[in-house]
């Protein structure tokens, strides 16, 4: 029998590391090539990992809730095939030293618990530090003042390896600043937190991990960016009954659901178009422009918790690309099969707030962007038509968009602008269009 190593595969180009939240096999189950052996999370979203080959699970390296880095090993399978010299015995004309599994297993235990003891001296609460970041972090004494002084470039703005080197660097150096502590200064920083007084019959529920992240991720989004609203109500008749004409024809000869959301996407990303701006980014006291209009698209997961699918390049896609991305981001979603890098890259937001019925929301930004749009439920509603002949009273479908804003870099001007020309493009829809 032959052994062979379960590796932590890359799960994207900003995830460097993943948490073990659920073994499906035990030590001796048997398994079936692309048989799924554990699920883990990342920062960016949930996966499975399955089995290169079919075999036995002869070791598991890392339990439940442990950090596991790209690229390590997670578990030992052993497999049908002839082991190699070098794996199973050990000449006796050449002695040569030899690390047993068991030794490898202590090995990385003593690892883990090394560096859990010294991470620990820094809080993630609202902002993450990788173990690696908090390592290097513990070693060089620096402070959680100083870290959290550290500008970050990775992803959401996070603290990379890089980053702190070159702080680290810099500082030596005396390019750094010295950053005030409270023992330092002597002046406390005391956190006001309001006590809850439990009732008879109250529940505790802890959160789950990605509830966290949710929280701290919107949490740090409105302590960053200045956040506007602005509405406009869209007459959106036509829309309406172009989709009702064509929902059957469409999904007979493309075998998918048309459904409001691609629609609103198309006008979301020609809008765009006209007024760039507001696909940007803010970095310190720079803009960035972005090349691509990546459209983010909320979606509510089974659980309760949201996640934003990012469909690429959306300018460039056509009504029936658009609703066949549409509908695979959400049902991949739905059932936990997004791969970190299609969560990732979106330039600007849509929220349907109408799936709950509710007729307009107030969305916060998703950080790095600047403004998301949240868009209200389709209802019937009397309205004045303007004709030739003068104003009439007819039923309408009317919805209500709301664009969330930074008014750091987006005005009113532009923000309002914005929202407005969605909701022209919608109400001038035409109801004689093809697919």
């Amino acid at each position: 029998m032959a052994e062979i190593e379960l590796i932590m595969p890359k799960m994207g180009e900003s995830v460097a590391e993943a948490t073990i939240t659920k073994w499906l096999k035990s030590e001796g189950d048997s398994i079936e090539a692309e048989e799924p052996v554990l699920e883990i999370a990342t920062d960016k979203v949930d996966s499975e990992i399955p089995s290169p080959n079919d075999g036995v699970i002869k070791k598991i390296l890392f339990q439940e809730d442990e950090v596991v880095q790209v690229g390590q090993a997670i578990a030992i399978i052993e497999v049908e095939g002839e082991s190699s010299q070098s794996e199973t015995t050990t000449n006796s004309d050449t002695p040569k030293e030899e690390v047993t599994i068991e030794e490898k297993v202590d090995s990385i235990n003593s690892a883990i618990a090394e560096q859990s003891e010294v991470v620990s001296k820094f809080s993630s609460e609202g902002r993450f530090y990788s173990p690696l970041v908090k390592s290097i972090a513990t070693k060089e004494n620096l402070s959680q003042e100083e870290i959290d002084s550290i500008k970050g470039t990775g992803a959401n703005q996070r603290v990379t390896k890089n980053d702190l080197l070159a702080y680290l660097e810099n500082r030596s150096n005396g390019n750094v600043p010295k950053v005030a502590t409270t023992k330092s200064n002597k002046v406390e920083t005391k956190t006001t937190k309001q006590a809850i007084i439990l009732d008879n019959g109250d529940e505790i529920i802890q959160m789950d991990r990605m509830r966290k992240m949710i929280s701290e991720h919107m949490t740090m989004s409105k302590q960053t960016s200045a956040h506007v609203t602005s509405f406009v109500e869209a007459d959106v008749t036509n829309m309406v009954m172009w989709r009702n004409k064509v929902k059957n024809e469409f999904q007979s000869r493309e075998g998918e659901k048309i459904t409001f959301t691609p629609l609103i996407m198309e006008a979301v990303a020609k809008a765009i178009k006209e007024m760039p701006m507001i696909n940007v980014s803010v970095d310190g006291d720079n803009i960035i422009v972005r090349k691509h209009i990546n459209l983010g698209m909320a979606t509510a997961l089974p659980s309760g918790n949201l996640i934003v699918p990012v469909i690429r390049d959306a300018d460039q896609k056509n009504l029936i690309g658009l609703t066949k991305n549409v509908n695979d981001l959400a049902n991949r979603a739905r059932n936990n099969k997004l791969s970190p890098d299609e969560i990732q890259g979106g330039t600007f937001t849509v929220t349907n707030v109408g799936t709950f019925g509710n007729v307009m929301g107030t969305p916060i930004i998703n950080q790095p962007q600047v403004a998301i749009m949240a868009v209200g439920a389709i209802r019937k509603k009397p309205a004045v038509i303007e004709t030739p002949f003068g104003d009439t009273i007819g039923v309408r479908h009317m919805m209500f968009l709301s664009l969330s804003y930074d008014h750091r870099v987006v005005d009113g001007s532009l923000g309002g602008s914005f929202v407005q020309r969605v909701a022209k493009i919608l109400e001038d829809f035409d109801i004689n269009r093809d697919f």
